[in-house]
């Protein structure tokens, strides 16, 4: 019999939440595309929930996370500041952390 652990990570400030998987996955879509909408758009989200995720961000942390140009005659724009990109780098590396421990106390329960 296999067993499995299953949990969610996400990182709280004044109990708004900062990351969790979602608010990071569409970070990595606006880096990858360079826009809000396309971001949206590639995670089947709505444009207002992706905007109400990514404010819910920048008013959590201590420093804007993305850049975000205005539209216009070619588009508006947005990536991610040098300190939105360490946030996303540092919430993949607790997140894998955390599972290579629960992984290991899974192993507990296999012996027995």
């Amino acid at each position: 019999m296999g067993y499995k652990i299953k949990s969610r990570i996400w990182i709280e400030s004044e109990d708004k939440v900062l990351l969790g998987e979602g608010r990071v996955h569409l970070l990595k879509a606006i880096q990858d595309t360079g826009s809000l909408s396309k971001a949206a758009k590639s995670l089947n989200l709505s444009y207002k929930k992706a905007w109400q995720l990514l404010d819910s961000v920048n008013k959590s942390a201590k420093k804007p996370v993305t850049i975000n140009s205005v539209g216009g005659k070619g588009g508006g724009g947005a990536e991610l500041t040098e300190y939105g990109k360490t946030l996303v780098s540092a919430f993949d590396e607790i997140n894998k952390n955390c599972w290579a421990f629960l992984d290991e106390q899974l192993e507990k329960i296999e012996r027995i």
